[in-house]
């Protein structure tokens, strides 16, 4: 009994994680009474005190951030250009590029019946029956094409932005489509990371931009820029600064030749987040004086609805809310609701 007592007490001191180890010092007893004492303590299941506690299970991995929207407390451009570690490596992703929206009411304070350009046979001679009031949509979208084409840096991006305005109210006349803007674009976008005046510079880029509306004489309205960008962020502030050149046209197979002096030659963008709402501020101008002096504002205010469904206010004025406005001056009013925003 002794020895079968120093046996089990021997057993229960072996290790259990291994039991092979453990039938091995079994086997090694000599005695065969206390050998098959020490094969009984093996079988016996160990109290509570003798288990060992369970490992602590391992914290969850994170979600897969979402590429289409900044977490809280996330840089705005570092996520919609993808200019942070962790946002690389997307290659021919649809991304969302200007805001997207609908508005089914939009007035104009001074319509356009006879459109006019300074290039011979663009000028219309027959009024194009527009009112005021009409609805207004666009969808625009962005891909990177390619990364880090210049050592560890330079993305190569595609964008294509859509604007039409249409004549729904117009039922005499079938409702048309009153002029659809088509606006495809190439950018090369540097990462930048540097503080002017307490603002974060994120990017610089450089592109070739082309905008039209695919019309017939005399309507036909079209131009190609060279545009640069330099892009900076604050908190829930953001601002990107464009100048551009325009490509020059020969002769008459310029649409417009006047474009520059009233679409622009540099916009500032102002984009403010504030909880889930969003304002956006758009300025343009020639960048000239006397005559040619000429530009544009326009404001945007979105607010949330019901998911990711928002409302949509928008006030424009000055020239150029579309191509064959380009050198027409009035002031808009939108209101309807947008699926995607800035960010």
């Amino acid at each position: 009994m002794k020895r079968q007592v120093s046996a089990i007490l021997f057993c229960a001191s072996l290790p259990l994680a291994a039991n092979s180890q453990s039938l091995d010092d079994c086997r090694r007893i000599a005695a065969a009474t206390d050998r098959l004492a020490c094969y009984d303590a093996l079988a016996t299941p160990p109290t509570a005190a003798q288990q060992k506690p369970p490992p602590a299970k391992s914290p969850e991995a994170p979600a897969t951030a979402d590429l289409n929207e900044p977490a809280a407390g996330d840089s705005l451009l570092g996520a919609a250009w993808e200019l942070d570690a962790d946002r690389r490596g997307h290659i021919l992703r649809i991304r969302p590029y200007k805001p997207v929206y609908i508005l089914p009411g939009f007035h104009t304070s001074h319509t356009n019946p006879f459109p006019a350009s300074p290039s011979v046979g663009h000028t219309s001679t027959t009024d194009t029956g527009q009112r005021p009031d009409e609805a207004k949509l666009q969808i625009s979208l962005k891909s990177k094409l390619a990364e880090d084409l210049f050592g560890n840096n330079g993305d190569l991006w595609f964008g294509y932005t859509q604007t039409s305005r249409w004549q729904v109210y117009t039922a005499g006349t079938s409702r048309p489509f009153r002029e659809t803007n088509h606006e495809p674009e190439v950018m090369l976008v540097w990462r930048t990371d540097y503080t002017l005046g307490g603002w974060r510079g994120r990017y610089l880029s450089l592109g070739f931009n082309h905008q039209s509306n695919g019309r017939s004489l005399p309507l036909s309205r079209s131009w190609n820029r060279i545009i640069a960008g330099i892009a900076l962020e604050k908190g829930d502030w953001t601002a990107t600064l464009r100048p551009w050149w325009r490509i020059p046209e020969v002769g008459e197979h310029d649409d417009n030749p006047d474009i520059a002096n009233y679409l622009g030659r540099a916009d500032l963008q102002i984009v403010r987040i504030w909880g889930k709402q969003q304002f956006s501020l758009l300025l343009r101008h020639s960048l000239q004086g006397g005559g040619n002096n000429h530009g544009a504002l326009q404001l945007d205010y979105a607010f949330p609805l019901s998911g990711s469904l928002r409302g949509h206010l928008q006030w424009f004025s000055g020239y150029g809310e579309s191509m064959i406005d380009y050198n027409h001056r009035a002031n808009y009013y939108g209101i309807g609701v947008s699926l995607l925003e800035w960010y």
